[in-house]
């Protein structure tokens, strides 16, 4: 009887495997490689903390209420037994302190948010500082960094939810900020607000924002930023073996989904035990929010504390043209910068295409220290965002350290501008520094710490040639030259093009090679071949 359900089971599975081409893409699924090094599973710590935000949000969804009607609070907090509040308020009360571990579930909630923001970020920041993309992969970046958008609005939505007086801080300052842009500003907030700050749509609209809108961009987003990465392939370290014509890894099964199940089950115990252990967001210590109150010690959560931080450190300028108050001190740092700041991140990588003249694909990554520039740019505005997020807490930073807060800012104000220019200067040397010693190493080899004496009575140290794993390592690097002018009188962009090129690649070292290890070197980086297209047969020439 076994022998003929198991006959059956395969002859069913036969006819299924003909009849249906997805048993074919599964089949180059599972054998698909992917990547072993430890820094491509930032992505995946991302998608596995936003399916626990999924999981987690779907819970609260059956007990939070956003209506924003006031009725008066009696229920077993006693510190706020007859204040008035929203419907948003208390249903989070109800819910972190009558539902059965309502709680838990909110603060997992909330640090999975945290470490989906952060994981997103430091993810852009290794495909940034590797150089991860470059063609065939613009696509991917804009999809990875509209995620990332989305994933603060999607933040700021759930942070402004229950209602209490730190999150309404930050939704007047966000009314502040719309309020901000010239002419359409007032059209804005009405239509947002619906009527005068704080309104009674703004908690109901923000709940479908967060429950509906953005998570369903985010999943559509999610699965395309996997699927171009499942068909461009990963990129890899330059290894013995690895080229910029092959993927290598891991296959999929059984090694991939081992130990990204691993991964997975390592988040969901780690953001379970700190909902448990670590109390984040507090509410029910700021009270309910009212719009004459205003939180003290008010900080938003990591990811828009730079927001906070540029609106503290701009001086107080306004101007009013025909009839219209330019209020700069919010429109500069709170719309104008962070929308050159995403502007300039999305066209990153076609400007360095631009720069460098390279139209080939690439898919080796590259060591941080042989791109000095971009690595310093990235360092730079890594300490640009680090000033801004400090100065969001001036007011903190001064209180514990019995300083002047306009002193503070003061100090905030140059470290803004002088602090990612000396950030920039520092971290290129650096890289220079590093290459120097690359050079040096294939050169000379590494020290074998064995002092030797020659024949003169000179002491010296002793070195040992590296590692053909190490050499090829430290050779095989893709670093564009700057560009050639040509003769003759050139037109401004091309002249501004070669000025940056040269800028950005002029400084360099160069590292000792022979001739034949320098023909391997280009072989290995070669650009994969694309195939040709068949050529059409000539009508008339059937048999």
């Amino acid at each position: 009887m076994k022998e003929k359900v198991r006959e059956a089971a395969l002859t069913g599975f036969v006819a299924l495997d003909r009849r249906l081409p997805a048993a074919e893409a599964a089949k180059a699924l599972l054998r698909k490689a992917f990547p072993d090094h430890w820094s491509f599973l930032l992505g995946e710590l991302a998608l596995y903390s936003f399916a626990v935000l999924v999981l987690t949000g779907s819970y609260l969804t059956l007990f939070f209420d956003p209506g924003m009607t006031q009725s008066v609070y009696a229920g077993p907090y006693e510190p706020l037994r007859g204040l008035r509040m929203s419907q948003a308020y208390l249903s989070t009360l109800d819910l972190s302190f009558e539902v059965r571990g309502g709680l838990l579930i909110r603060q997992v909630h909330h640090w999975a948010a945290l470490v989906f923001v952060a994981s997103i970020a430091v993810h852009m920041l290794r495909v940034f500082f590797t150089g991860a993309f470059r063609r065939p992969r613009e696509a991917n970046w804009v999809a990875g960094l509209t995620l990332f958008v989305l994933a603060l609005l999607e933040g700021f939505a759930g942070y402004s939810l229950p209602d209490d007086l730190l999150s309404g801080t930050g939704m007047r300052t966000a009314h502040t900020i719309v309020m901000s842009i010239p002419v359409v500003g007032t059209y804005l907030s009405s239509f947002i607000w619906r009527g005068p700050f704080p309104g009674h749509v703004i908690l109901p609209r923000l709940y479908v924002v967060h429950v509906l809108f953005v998570p369903g961009v985010l999943i559509a987003l999610i699965t395309v930023h996997l699927f171009l990465v499942v068909y461009l392939k990963h990129t890899h370290w330059a290894e013995r073996g690895r080229t910029n014509r092959n993927a290598v890894g891991q296959p999929m099964f059984p090694q991939f989904v081992t130990k990204s199940t691993g991964l997975f089950l390592m988040i969901f115990g780690l953001l379970t035990a700190l909902g448990g252990l670590a109390q984040v967001n507090p509410f029910w210590a700021y009270g309910p929010y009212r719009a004459d109150q205003v939180a003290t010690d008010a900080q938003p959560d990591w990811y828009v504390g730079f927001l906070e931080g540029a609106l503290r450190v701009m001086p107080p300028w306004e101007t009013v043209l025909w009839g219209h108050t330019f209020m700069w001190n919010v429109l500069i740092p709170a719309v104008i910068l962070p929308g050159l700041l995403f502007t300039g991140l999305y066209l990153y990588p076609f400007l360095e295409k631009w720069i460098a003249g390279d139209r080939s694909e690439h898919h080796l990554a590259d060591r941080p220290r042989n791109q000095a520039a971009r690595t310093a740019l990235g360092v730079a505005g890594i300490v640009f965002y680090a000033v801004l997020l400090a100065a969001g807490g001036n007011d903190v930073i001064a209180y514990s350290f019995r300083v002047s807060v306009n002193t503070l800012t003061w100090i905030f104000r140059i470290a803004v501008v002088l602090g990612p220019v000396l950030a920039f200067w520092v971290t290129r040397r650096i890289c220079l520094a590093l290459q120097a010693h690359d050079r040096r190493l294939l050169a000379e080899g590494h020290e074998s710490g064995n002092v030797t004496q020659n024949v003169q009575g000179g002491l010296g140290e002793g070195h040992e040639a590296l590692s053909a794993g190490r050499s090829y390592r430290l050779m095989v690097r893709e670093v564009p030259r700057p560009l050639t002018a040509p003769r003759g009188e050139l037109p401004r962009r091309q002249r501004l093009r070669l000025a940056l090129s040269s800028w950005y690649y002029g400084d360099r070292v160069e590292v000792p090679v022979t001739p034949e290890q320098r023909r391997a070197i280009e072989e290995r980086t070669a650009a994969p071949v694309e195939p040709e297209e068949p050529s059409a047969e000539p009508a008339g020439r059937g048999s």
